[in-house]
């Protein structure tokens, strides 16, 4: 039988598939954390210099300089502050640099040697150099372990929600991708409230990197990706973890014989992996697509996110917002990509042209046009649908690619993301051509990106392609002759 066929028999969704699934997805409250711990740890609280000139060395800088005790951060500790101030900003630069990195090495590395084994290793080396970060005797050591965190909790997370999809079958995708992404973002206000309460920096950074230990320790008992075996030839053992899977979900035990997979035998022919996404046409024009669309939907969202980010008050109560304000974007995308007469595609397209011209029209509301009508409220907004269309791109992403290459794909998508994260501070400097510059980059790219999506085939109840051969299957075959036959018509 076909792997979507087997899946049907043993179970898409049944108990022991909620419990991975819930295992993974809670994951992301660990991954939140390490992702914005730079927010509360390199924050600066309010100080003082009793003399008038600032002094030049920072051995004379901490004789004169006061700070409030309400919280301690590695400003404080290193005083980080003034000529100095550059350097919490290159910690936070130096995690991106490594998310970058852990997202092109760890995507085609789980492709080649499996999920799980790469999966594991990541956790374990997030949370040994989260450790390092909480004792860092120095600034270089703090920097350095922010870097190698960044590498595995950028890759290592990659793996897991590609887990969650492979464990499960194709009609619950969406909902296990947008758990993870929903969890993300309630992890962000979790981190906030243990910020609240825990004001010595290390003490934090040691708490928020603690529930990795629990994690890893419980990872020993989760099974290889079923897909992923099967798309490596390893039948016998996909069979396994499906009749372990139907034994969970209360099953007799079934006899599941699946069929090879198409493009296994030809082990030496084409090895899995980032050259696929170019060498093949139809995964060439895809990924150059979702590269671009990935990017805006990082661009946009920090953007956004720096232009409603002038709140001031309570530094907790902002963080927590800013994780929060994503949770409404779940049941928006629950909502509208399983309807035939929007999908997946449709969906994406809206959220995302919606999002663009939310940036647009922010420039032209007066700031004092009250709250209903204020540009922060319309910025909220479209970080609220970006968010959304970020959710969805990462299922869609997941549909759109074969199994042997999906983590491939996921990862160098996952790269063009973080580029959009590193020049969207840099975007506002642009000010000092035009005040209105700014918004009118954010929101052309967020409206050109919605359109690109358009020229992406809808996955909607559509099979998932297992190998790169399975894209010459009869569905994109018959797309194939459509569009030919359409041309001898037009001609």
């Amino acid at each position: 039988m076909e792997l979507d066929e087997a899946f049907g028999s043993v179970g898409q969704f049944g108990r022991s598939q909620k419990r991975l699934t819930a295992f993974l997805v809670l994951l992301q409250v660990y991954v939140a954390c390490q992702s914005m711990l730079i927010v509360l740890v390199g924050a600066v609280p309010e100080y003082h210099i009793d003399q008038g000139e600032i002094p030049a060395s920072t051995e004379e800088l901490a004789r004169h300089v006061r700070f409030a005790d309400n919280f301690t951060s590695i400003a404080t500790e290193w005083y980080l502050i003034k000529h100095e101030a550059y350097k919490v900003n290159l910690a936070s630069s130096l995690y991106f640099a490594g998310l970058l990195i852990g997202n092109i090495v760890f995507g085609p590395l789980s492709d080649k040697l499996g999920r799980k084994p790469v999966y594991m290793s990541g956790l374990f080396f997030d949370v040994i150099f989260g450790y390092v970060t909480a004792f860092a005797p120095s600034y270089e050591i703090f920097a350095m372990s922010r870097f190698i965190v960044g590498i595995m909790n950028g890759g290592m997370s990659l793996v897991s929600f590609v887990l969650t999809q492979e464990y499960v079958g194709k009609s619950y995708w969406a909902l296990t991708g947008s758990l993870t992404n929903l969890t993300f973002a309630v992890g962000i206000a979790v981190y906030a409230f243990l910020g609240y309460y825990i004001r010595e920096w290390r003490f934090l950074a040691f708490v928020s990197n603690s529930p990795g230990v629990f994690f890893f320790l419980l990872s020993f008992m989760l099974p290889e990706s079923p897909r992923w075996l099967y798309s490596q030839g390893n039948t016998a053992e996909a069979e396994d973890v499906l009749q372990y899977l139907a034994c969970g979900n209360g099953k007799e035990r079934l006899i599941i014989k699946l069929k090879p997979c198409a493009g296994t035998m030809k082990k030496n022919d084409s090895a899995s992996g980032v050259l696929n996404l170019l060498k093949h046409p139809v995964l060439r024009w895809r990924t150059i697509i979702l590269m671009y669309i990935w990017y805006v939907c990082s661009l946009v969202y920090y953007g956004l996110t720096f232009n409603a980010g002038e709140l001031g008050g309570n530094l907790y109560l902002n963080v927590a917002l800013y994780g929060l304000i994503e949770v409404p974007a779940f049941p928006l995308c629950m909502f509208f990509i399983e309807k035939s007469w929007s999908g997946r595609r449709k969906t994406t397209t809206s959220f995302l042209i919606f999002a663009g011209f939310a940036c647009i029209f922010t420039m032209f509301l007066p700031e004092n046009s009250g709250f209903f009508f204020s540009p922060t409220l319309l910025a909220l907004c479209g970080k609220l649908t970006v968010s959304a269309a970020f959710n969805i791109v990462y299922i869609y992403t997941s549909e759109l690619y074969p199994t042997v290459v999906r983590n491939a794909g996921l990862g160098v998508c996952s790269m063009t993301c973080r580029f959009g994260g590193v020049l969207a501070p840099f975007v506002p400097s642009m000010k000092t051509l035009n005040p209105s510059v700014p918004f009118m980059v954010f929101g052309i790219s967020g409206v050109s990106a919605g359109f690109l999506t358009l020229l992406l085939p809808e996955t909607l109840n559509k099979p998932i392609a297992e190998s790169i051969e399975d894209l010459q299957g009869p569905v994109y075959q018959m797309l194939k002759n459509k569009k030919v036959n359409q041309l001898e018509e037009n001609t």
